[in-house]
C-alpha cells in the first residue's frame, strides 16, 4: 500500500503532542476518510516526538553523534525533519543513499554500514563522495580497493553478545577476535584506510553494561591497530540497540561510564569521533499507528486483536506495532 501525501498542522512545538490531542487528531483523520469512504489504516507521524527525541539524545550523550538507520523507517517527511535537525544517517543501499542525498544532506554525514555490498554500490558511493563504510572480511577489502581505494574505513568487530537483545548480530556481522590481526594487515598491504572501529550491541538491547564489554573490545582494536602500525584510529561508532523511556537514560550513563573508562584521554574536541547508528530510538514513538479491530479473542491468557494493516490482508497483533513504515499510509501532526 503506498504512503500518501504527508499532512501537516500545528505549530512546529518541540515536545509530543498530548495524547488527548493525538486522540482528537485521529479521530479528524477518520472522519474526513469516511466522508471519502476511506478505511485504510495510517499512521500518525508526531514531528514534536522526533524534535524532543533529538533533544533528548544530545542532552544525555552530547559527545555521540547520533547517524540514523534508514533501514529502520525511511517515511520521507521523517527523514527530511531527521536532516534538518542536524543528524547524520547510516545507509546500507544505493536506495537508501540516493534518498539522503536528494534531502540536500552532505555526503560527509552519512555512513555506508553494510559489510557486504555489491561493487555497483560501492563504486555509487565514489561517485558521489560517501567516504566512510564498514567491512568485516577481506573480501570486502578487495572490493574496496577496486571501486572506492579512497574510502576511509570502519572495522566491525563481534562483541560479547551480553545485552540480553531481541535480535543479535554476531552470527551475521563483525570480525572475530582472531580475524582482527589479519583483516587489519590486509587493509594495510592494501593500503586502505582504516580510521576507525564499529560494533552494534544488538537491536531491543536490554542489559546495557554490553556497551562496557563492547568498548572494551573496540579499544582492544585501537590498540592492536597501534601496534601493527597503522595511522591512530580516530573513529569509534557504538552502534545502535537504543530506546527511548528510560531505558535511554541507562544506556547513556552506561556509554559515558565505560567511554570515560577505556578512552579517558581522548574527548572529542582532541580528535576521537565517537558516532552511534540509533533506528528505533528516534523512530518508534514519533509514529502512532491508528486501524479498525476487526476481531478479537482470548487464547492462553493473552489478548489477541485482528486488525487489517494491508490491502486484502490481516494481521493479528499480540503486542504494539513498533511503527516500521511499511504498511499503511502516513499523515503528519507537526503539533
Amino acid at each position: 500500500m503506498e504512503a500518501t501525501e504527508a499532512k501537516f498542522m500545528g505549530n512546529g512545538v518541540e515536545k509530543p503532542v498530548s495524547r488527548d490531542d493525538l486522540i482528537h487528531f485521529i479521530r479528524s483523520v477518520v472522519s474526513s476518510n469516511e466522508k471519502q469512504q476511506e478505511t485504510d489504516p495510517f499512521y500518525v507521524l508526531d514531528m514534536g516526538a522526533i524534535r524532543s527525541l533529538v533533544n533528548t539524545w544530545f542532552h544525555n550523550l552530547p559527545m555521540v553523534q547520533p547517524f540514523y538507520a534508514v533501514k529502520c523507517n525511511p517515511n520521507p517527511a521523517f527523514l527530511k525533519e531527521m536532516a534538518a535537525l542536524g543528524t547524520g544517517f547510516d545507509c546500507a543501499s544505493l536506495a537508501e543513499m540516493e534518498t539522503i542525498l536528494s534531502l540536500g544532506v552532505s555526503p560527509d554525514r552519512i555512513v555506508f554500514a553494510n559489510t557486504c555490498k555489491p561493487e555497483s554500490h560501492i563504486k555509487y558511493a565514489a561517485k558521489v563522495g560517501v567516504n566512510l563504510t564498514t567491512f568485516d572480511s577481506k573480501c570486502e577489502l578487495e572490493k574496496i580497493k577496486r571501486c572506492h581505494p579512497k574510502c576511509a574505513l570502519l572495522i566491525r568487530i563481534k562483541v560479547p553478545e551480553t545485552s540480553d537483545a531481541t535480535f543479535k548480530f554476531g552470527s551475521k556481522f563483525g570480525a572475530l577476535p582472531d580475524e582482527i590481526v589479519p583483516l587489519l594487515r590486509a587493509a594495510q598491504a592494501a593500503k586502505l584506510q582504516v580510521n576507525g572501529v564499529s560494533f552494534h550491541i544488538g537491536s531491543r538491547a536490554s542489559n546495557f553494561h554490553a556497551f562496557e564489554d563492547a568498548i572494551q573490545v573496540a579499544k582492544t582494536t585501537f590498540n592492536t591497530a597501534a601496534r601493527l602500525g597503522l595511522p591512530k584510529m580516530h573513529v569509534l561508532n557504538i552502534g545502535g540497540g537504543f530506546t527511548s523511556g528510560p531505558k535511554f537514560t541507562e544506556a547513556s550513563s552506561a556509554v559515558k561510564v565505560a567511554l570515560q573508562k577505556y578512552f579517558p584521554n581522548e574527548p572529542p574536541n582532541e580528535g576521537l569521533k565517537i558516532m552511534a547508528e540509533p533506528g528505533r530510538f528516534f523512530a518508534n514513538s514519533s509514529f502512532t499507528l491508528a486501524t479498525s479491530i476487526i476481531g478479537k479473542r482470548i487464547r492462553s491468557g493473552v489478548r489477541e486483536h485482528s486488525i487489517k494493516l494491508r490491502l486484502r490482508s490481516l494481521s493479528r497483533l499480540r503486542s504494539r506495532c513498533r511503527g516500521c513504515g511499511r504498511c499503511g499510509r502516513y499523515v503528519t501532526h507537526n503539533g
